[in-house]
């Protein structure tokens, strides 16, 4: 309800005025608060000041969908690190090498992870606060549950600040997955074991445990859950997926997507229909703007403009010069 600028009534105009005064201060200390408060994770930090995200993958790992093949002598994962670190504009390093095979990929990844924080990821001088905090595809949930915990449980114990959830069907099978991320003692299916995780972190096993839960569930949790719809079958039940809370960024899967919407003509040749495709992206993103949550997409230079106009914020690009112009260009736009 507005309160009017002046009443007949004095007192009551003075009272209406007080009122006032104690909204708006109550408010921006809030405002303050959120903004002031700088997190372990940066991604939740940024998420809560609802300014655009933008990461990359993680160098020399796997190559991401169109990335040009390269004849350069392999780095080993400390030099992948320390390369990754170096590049200051990016908010956080992606991976998705375990999404197709979990072990050859998640032995790799343990490697670079290891590299990642032997070479400075973390800022050790109070407040702890992590450099590129690492995202990382986990393969589907369903319908084998016992080993998606596993491979989850394994994933944070690496010290990952994210699971991203990938071919999501059902806002059930998203709940599941949520419930790996947290700890018994949050209400989840987490095991207790945190493997070499609290040390990344900079802090104790119970420290820890206090921290490592699931924002925006736990507005004092420092791990983000990120869930991508790319089927057919996941686009049909998107609203409910999205409603499901805990979930921090949701994606269209657009690269798996150009596949579910692609046929093969008479002559063998595959043949995109880009109305269909584009609608599934606008799908998601319609859900995403229904539940309040944030829309993240896979981008590059020519349509990170068109995707952040849309109301895309959250941003996975591919690794090297085309890719540091896309972050540079989306911060420009984004007035970070």
């Amino acid at each position: 309800m507005a309160i009017p600028d002046a009443y007949s009534c004095g007192g009551f105009r003075v009272r209406a005025k007080w009122m006032l005064t104690i909204v708006t201060v109550a408010l921006s200390g809030t405002l303050a608060v959120a903004q002031g408060r700088q997190r372990l994770n940066p991604i939740i930090e940024l998420l809560e000041q609802q300014k655009p995200i933008f990461g990359l993958y993680a160098p020399g790992i796997r190559r991401p969908p169109g990335a040009a093949a390269t004849t350069e002598t392999p780095k080993t994962p400390t030099q992948l690190a320390e390369l990754a670190l170096s590049y200051a504009p990016a908010d956080y390093v992606f991976d998705g090498s375990m999404e197709g095979n979990f072990d050859s990929g998640y032995a790799t990844f343990a490697d670079f992870a290891k590299g990642m924080f032997e070479a400075g990821a973390l800022q050790k001088s109070p407040p702890l606060r992590l450099h590129h905090p690492l995202m990382v595809k986990t393969p589907e949930i369903a319908p084998d549950l016992a080993s998606a915990r596993e491979r989850i449980s394994k994933q944070l114990n690496l010290g990952v600040s994210g699971i991203v959830f990938v071919g999501v069907e059902s806002a059930d099978e998203v709940a599941q997955g949520l419930g790996m991320m947290r700890f018994a003692s949050r209400g989840g299916t987490r095991p207790e074991n945190v493997g070499g995780a609290p040390a990344v972190w900079g802090m104790s096993d119970k420290g820890y445990k206090e921290k490592a839960d699931l924002w925006p569930l736990n507005p004092s949790g420092e791990l983000v859950n990120w869930t991508i719809v790319e089927s057919k079958e996941g686009l049909a039940h998107v609203r409910e997926i999205a409603a499901v809370k805990g979930i921090g960024v949701l994606f269209p899967g657009a690269g798996t997507l150009r596949g579910v919407f692609s046929s093969t003509d008479a002559g063998g040749k595959r043949v995109l229909d880009e109305v269909a495709w584009e609608g599934a992206i606008q799908q998601v993103l319609a859900a995403c703007k229904e539940f309040r949550v944030a829309c993240g997409y896979p981008a590059n230079e020519h349509d990170i403009e068109k995707r952040m106009q849309q109301g895309f914020s959250v941003f996975v690009i591919g690794w090297g010069e085309a890719g540091f112009r896309t972050v540079e260009l989306g911060r420009r736009l984004a007035g970070r």
